[in-house]
């Protein structure tokens, strides 16, 4: 239970989440670690019907204890429990394929609790890998990610002040894994040279980029993507943007098409070639000045 002393505290990171933007039904996922077990504290003190979720993904001795220190936190707090056992297998990129086993039996719309140092981090992990202004904006408030606007501290704290026992995951401090590196090398560096938080610097700018993301794909959306005459006279940056959504749209991969894809599909409005092949056996051809994507 949250003692007197500390109800101020939770009602202030309450207010400042999504949490409280809907009383329906709200599940939440749970590992143990002090950012999951924040989520399902302050989704419990809302007075919303809480379920946790917690997956074993069999990967550490002691795995089944990680899931009992969830089950007695959603005991204390008034939570429902499912738990959820996942087999991955060993081999390469571990990280990627346990998360992915792990989204594959939680249920859809799940709230995780990811922070604004989340944020900062995936920022930086998505400019490496080339994104463009949607990778550069990621982890929006939403129902999905109620918590983004709080702290890491502030989720550590918490848990401190409950004296809740969370699991202490030694990966994450694993610098074989890119995301720790810029977590505990990357952004110490850049406030130490900055003089100042970046990672809020970093937030701000991802909510700017969110909404100049938002406004160029309204913008984009009155351009025909298959008018190869249109596509060609349009403004460089709305013709990008136009291809891009209209290949998520017709095509059934997850990921979003790469720069590559998108200027073969230009290509071929400008005329420089009949037919280019995208990509996960797509094309793109041209007829009539029409441009229409097949699968091959």
């Amino acid at each position: 239970m949250i003692a007197a002393f500390d109800q101020s505290f939770v009602d202030d990171l309450v207010r400042r989440s999504h949490l409280m933007q809907s009383s329906d039904p709200v599940d939440v996922a749970v590992s143990g670690g002090p950012d999951s077990m924040a989520l399902l504290v302050l989704a419990c003190a809302t007075g919303r019907k809480v379920t946790a979720h917690h997956v074993d993904h069999q990967l550490r001795t002691g795995s089944g204890d990680e899931a009992d220190l969830v089950a007695t936190a959603a005991s204390t707090f008034g939570a429902d429990l499912v738990r959820h056992v996942v087999q991955v297998e060993p081999g390469s990129n571990v990280e990627a394929r346990a998360r992915s086993a792990r989204f594959e039996v939680l249920p859809s719309g799940v709230a995780t609790g990811h922070t604004l140092d989340d944020r900062a981090e995936t920022m930086i992990l998505n400019l490496l890998r080339g994104a463009g202004s949607r990778g550069l904006s990621p982890l929006q408030l939403s129902p999905r990610h109620p918590i983004v606007t709080l702290r890491r501290s502030e989720t550590h704290e918490l848990c401190g002040r409950l004296g809740l026992a969370v699991v202490d995951d030694p990966s994450n401090r694993d610098p074989a894994h890119l995301r720790n590196r810029v977590r505990h090398e990357v952004l110490p560096l850049f406030d130490e040279l900055a003089g100042r938080d970046v990672a809020a610097i970093l937030d701000r700018q991802a909510d700017l980029f969110a909404d100049e993301d938002r406004f160029l794909d309204q913008a984009a959306r009155c351009l025909d993507a298959t008018d190869a005459r249109a596509m060609t006279l349009a403004d460089p940056v709305l013709a990008r943007r136009c291809a891009r959504l209209h290949i998520e749209q017709v095509w059934s991969v997850t990921h979003p098409p790469s720069a590559g894809v998108v200027e073969r599909y230009l290509s071929v409005a400008r005329g420089d070639a009949v037919a280019a092949d995208l990509s996960d056996n797509y094309r793109v051809l041209r007829t009539n000045q029409r441009l229409r994507i097949e699968s091959m």
